[in-house]
């Protein structure tokens, strides 16, 4: 609470609660929303949470000159929380609003559980209200009354949040265990932490969700949901009867609700983590007798709650300015931004997903988005910024609006700002989500067998690179080679304390001790599984930055130009410590993927035993026995009568001649090149050209001279 003192002798009166956005500074300063000169200044030395303080004005100024106490932050600008102060009285400390519920009982510090009961009707009303972000779920319900331990087993439970759009909704569910949802290998039974629907859709389409919503809200970073269930359901197989004059266990919890997607239709929440009586508890309720242990309301740490715009690629943003009514972080200008009529809301946009806006706020408005939370030109303060896009050239009017297009990638930060270029403090906060890697990479291929996806975005001297398997597994590892011998490989895994973990390795070998940690210079590094699939993604040099050439990693250059081998493993554990026989891979590829980075696409390493059984059988035959042929024929074959021993040898010889050729183009393409490194190319070059030259040979051969006449000297030579 603080105290508001309006008279020399200090007489205090109470102020609504405010709740800070983070901890004030050691020295703080209580300044008119103007940000004129502080008519009021106080030293606020460790001010914790319900603290009290009193603050005495300078003899020369009065209350009625002051309409906001504030506690402000002189480095950030930025506005920890203020109370509206009445003017001239006409606006008197109002009552206490009366809740609509008869009781309340607080499960934690930052949660708590309203009721009314009705056992004429059958039903009880509850509402939960917990200090907690959007993207979490509060959880009550009654354990099984037969179970002493393990008590979420078989217990019937109440999980309440709110979707991404902001609207509140209530789920019945029934633990059977302490696992999420998910469907049976054997039966597709669904097993773990399941709405009561998804039971009976498993097996015939019951409809057995008797929790009903009835209002639901967020206020300054508080959730409220209140919903009506049948304290005797007609579900006798999910729903655990409530018996209103018994005392009952009751257990409770918070956590991250996961959102649907295109697998499940359904929110599920995950695992609450954190301490008991904080993140979950139980306690013995019985809810006919009268509680009212809740004294105020709720502080939530981030008490902003803007409207939230998730931007679509297929719908621009529209732009423009308007009157300050609830901005965020004030104090502000006359005007602020406006996206879509909504007044400085919060922006969730997708890294690699483009972002249209439509600037139409006025010629002295130029929208940019920045890492700066002030904007208005970081440089003008001797303060640095980060600009991601937009700047001077981003304004435009309604009659002729500037189309700005922002795409975010996977380096731009968690949180970034939309401001205006020209005025501080105009715009508000950008989070920057992951998209599907698809979307934040520019290239993808699957490697062999199509187990692994391998994602790439090139730049001037740098490859931006991830990896996503298709099954659960402990670890994922791609490699730069032909094969794990001799080659570079990237390993990512979780670790114990659900941490993602990413190092890099030479292989020499096919045991343990042949995996050598190496020092590669990787930056953005990303390792996370979902579902128990591993995404890992990092950014590397094309060429090392290595002074000492006998470390492998020095070696280790990806270049754009030729096929880059890939090859992949996936295994049940990883450790950055001792590696034994348990980490080797239980699936790995069979060959490497030829992966061509600038083409974008990738091609199956077939090894050169294909090539060299067709190359070879094409060979023998022109030379083992075509040519061979046509020289026999001219040799044995002349005393037939006629020309037919001349025409036998030109067709054997043109024949393995043009077999030689298709033959020598046939191993160009598949080798991807004609390379004349080794000995048995240079000897068959050697050889063709012999082979070639014949034809050209008895082309120019003079005519045979006549019955007894003698050669001559050319038809010799």
């Amino acid at each position: 609470m603080v105290a508001l003192s309006r008279s020399p002798d200090s007489t205090c009166y109470p102020a609504r609660p405010t709740s800070f956005s983070g901890a004030p500074s050691p020295s703080t300063s209580l300044t008119s929303p103007a940000g004129s000169p502080s008519p009021v200044n106080a030293s606020i030395k460790q001010l914790t949470k319900n603290a009290s303080f009193s603050v005495q004005l300078l003899p020369d100024i009065t209350w009625d000159q002051i309409n906001v106490l504030s506690i402000w932050d002189i480095a950030s600008t930025s506005d920890f929380g203020h109370v509206t102060l009445p003017r001239n009285g006409s606006d008197s400390v109002s009552d206490s609003v009366h809740t609509v519920f008869d009781n309340c009982k607080n499960l934690s510090d930052n949660y708590r559980v309203r009721w009314n009961l009705n056992v004429e009707e059958n039903w009880i009303e509850i509402g939960l209200e917990a200090a907690a972000p959007t993207t979490y779920y509060m959880a009550f319900g009654w354990a099984n009354p037969n179970r002493t331990k393990e008590l979420m087993s078989e217990a019937d439970v109440t999980v309440a949040s709110f979707t991404e759009e902001g609207r509140p909704f209530v789920d019945d569910f029934y633990i059977t265990a302490y696992t999420e949802c998910k469907l049976s290998s054997k039966d597709r039974t669904a097993i773990g932490v399941c709405p009561d629907v998804v039971y009976e859709n498993s097996k015939n389409g019951m409809m057995v969700n008797n929790t009903r919503l009835v209002y639901g809200h967020r206020r300054d970073g508080v959730s409220l949901i209140m919903f009506r269930k049948p304290l005797n359901s007609t579900d006798k197989k999910y729903d655990l009867p409530v018996y209103p004059n018994e005392d009952m266990r009751v257990i409770w919890a918070l956590g991250l609700m996961k959102p649907p997607n295109e697998n499940r239709s359904h929110f599920l929440p995950q695992f609450h983590g954190g301490p008991e009586k904080v993140a979950y508890g139980h306690l013995v309720l019985n809810v006919s007798e009268k509680v009212d242990d809740c004294f105020g309301p709720l502080d939530a740490d981030d008490n902003e709650d803007q409207e939230l715009i998730i931007a679509d690629t297929e719908v621009p943003l529209v732009v423009t300015t308007g009157e300050v009514l609830h901005y965020p972080n004030p104090p502000s200008p006359s005007k602020v931004l406006y996206i879509n009529n909504k007044e400085a809301p919060v922006l969730r946009v997708e890294r690699g997903v483009p972002v249209k806006f439509l600037v139409q706020a006025g010629h002295d408005v130029a929208l940019y988005i920045t890492s700066d939370s002030l904007g208005g030109n970081a440089t003008l303060r001797n303060a640095t910024e980060t600009i991601y896009s937009g700047g001077p050239e981003a304004e435009g009017v309604v009659a002729n609006p500037h189309e700005l297009i922002w795409v975010p990638d996977r380096n731009t930060p968690d949180q970034v700002y939309y401001q205006s270029l020209y005025q501080e403090k105009m715009g508000w906060k950008v989070q920057v989500v992951d998209g599907a890697l698809s979307d934040m990479y520019n290239n993808s291929v699957l490697l062999d067998d199509q187990q692994v996806t391998f994602f790439w975005t090139l730049s001037e001297d740098s490859i931006t690179i991830a990896a996503r398997g298709v099954k659960k597994s402990g670890y994922l590892a791609i490699g730069f080679g032909n094969g794990m011998v001799n080659s570079y490989a990237y390993v990512g895994w979780i670790g114990d304390t659900g941490k993602g973990h990413l190092n890099t390795y030479w292989i020499d070998g096919k045991r343990p001790l042949n995996i050598h940690p190496t020092n590669e210079n990787l930056t953005h590094v990303r390792c996370r599984s979902e579902d128990g699939i591993i995404t890992l993604e990092f950014t590397r040099p094309l060429k090392p930055s290595c002074n000492q050439n006998d470390k492998p990693e020095c070696k280790n250059i990806v270049d754009p130009t030729t096929p880059l081998k890939v090859i992949w493993a996936i295994g049940s554990k990883w450790t950055d410590d001792h590696l034994s026989e348990k980490n080797m891979h239980t699936v790995t590829s069979q060959r490497p993927v030829q992966v061509l980075l600038i083409r974008g696409s990738s091609e199956a390493e077939q090894g050169l035993q294909p090539v060299l059984a067709v190359h070879g059988f094409m060979m023998f035959l022109s030379w083992g026995i075509l040519i061979p042929g046509g020289i026999l024929a001219a040799r044995y074959l002349k005393h037939v009568k006629g020309d037919g021993w001349y025409q036998i040898h030109i067709y054997l010889q043109y024949s393995g001649l043009a077999i030689i050729l298709l033959g020598v183009l046939f191993a160009v393409a598949e080798l991807r090149g004609f390379y004349v490194s080794s000995l048995h190319v240079k000897l068959g070059i050697a050889a063709i050209v012999f082979a070639s030259v014949q034809p050209m040979n008895a082309y120019l051969r003079p005519e045979k001279p006549a019955n007894g006449e003698d050669a001559s000297t050319k038809r010799l030579i």
